[in-house]
């Protein structure tokens, strides 16, 4: 007996998912933001929030690492109606790149703008340390695949996205100025997304460094080439909670990201209730959204 095919295209089940969340909260928020390991808390603060965890959403992935909760929260943040991810899924989980964005594809068709991502990495640049924040300023994407892979979907936008400004110089300025206004700096840097699970060899770092990489992770590439496909503003904040593998004395574990991504929650909450009111949509619109 032949099995049966799923038809199904993602699109459509981006759709679906959407229409799940439009039923269950009034608030189409234009600015959208995705918490990294670790640093889920600002989503606990959302007044109004709606929350569903992923594994009620049609066709959501399933987030399996500590520190990643695993939920939509919809609510406000001050006056401004926001969409958080509160944690992400991981290309090294098993997934496809495809699946790894799917959850940025269904905020883009929601109404989301504006995106704001965050993550943890380790640092590169010997002038960073543990506990710095680094906006991104561009990547190097060495994960060895590209969410955009596969058959072309007009619905979610251009077949070659152009990635020259993959992360708004607008939002990279203002956030400089948000952190002034608070009493600190911001670091600016490039960003190397790798596969993972396992942290870089020494030797690899070395290489990372003459490549140009400020700091390294495992995310946060998939969902900036998809968000560009898509017409967003991007954002990105790296929060620095080690030095990379030869850079220090000790081996790296999960459990140390997790710790120092906890003692920087409170300047990192401060910099986004201060970030998010001045986050206003572009005026271009996106390729694609739901009604």
């Amino acid at each position: 007996m032949a099995r049966a095919v799923n038809l199904t295209s993602e699109y459509e089940r981006a759709t679906a998912a959407v229409q799940f969340i439009l039923a269950r909260t009034a608030y189409k928020p234009k600015v959208g933001l995705v918490l990294g390991s670790g640093l889920g808390a600002f989503a606990d603060e959302l007044a109004e929030a709606v929350v569903i965890p992923y594994e009620s959403i049609p066709h959501f992935p399933q987030a399996t690492v500590e520190g990643h909760p695993g939920r939509l929260v919809i609510g406000k943040s001050g006056s401004v109606a926001v969409a958080v991810l509160q944690g992400r899924v991981h290309y090294y989980e098993g997934y496809t790149s495809q699946q790894v964005v799917f959850p940025v594809r269904v905020m883009a068709l929601l109404g989301v703008r504006v995106l704001l991502l965050t993550n943890t990495a380790g640092g590169i640049n010997p002038k960073l340390k543990p506990g710095d924040l680094l906006v991104i300023r561009d990547h190097i994407n060495l994960q060895g695949t590209n969410p955009l892979l596969g058959p072309s979907e007009p619905r979610f936008g251009p077949r070659f996205p152009d990635m020259t400004e993959a992360y708004s110089t607008r939002l990279v300025a203002l956030a400089h100025a948000e952190a002034k206004k608070l009493g600190f700096d911001l670091c600016e840097g490039v960003y190397a997304g790798v596969a993972g699970p396992s942290y870089e060899t020494p030797a690899e770092v070395r290489c990372l460094h003459l490549l140009g990489a400020d700091v390294v992770g495992m995310s946060t590439v998939p969902e900036v080439i998809v968000a560009q496909q898509m017409g967003l503003q991007v954002l990105a904040i790296s929060c620095v909670t080690n030095l990379a593998a030869g850079l220090c004395d000790r081996k790296l574990t999960h459990e140390e990201v997790l710790a120092a991504a906890q003692r920087l929650n409170e300047r990192f909450t401060t910099l986004l209730r201060a970030l998010l009111p001045r986050l206003a949509p572009p005026a271009a619109g996106l390729a694609c959204e739901v009604e």
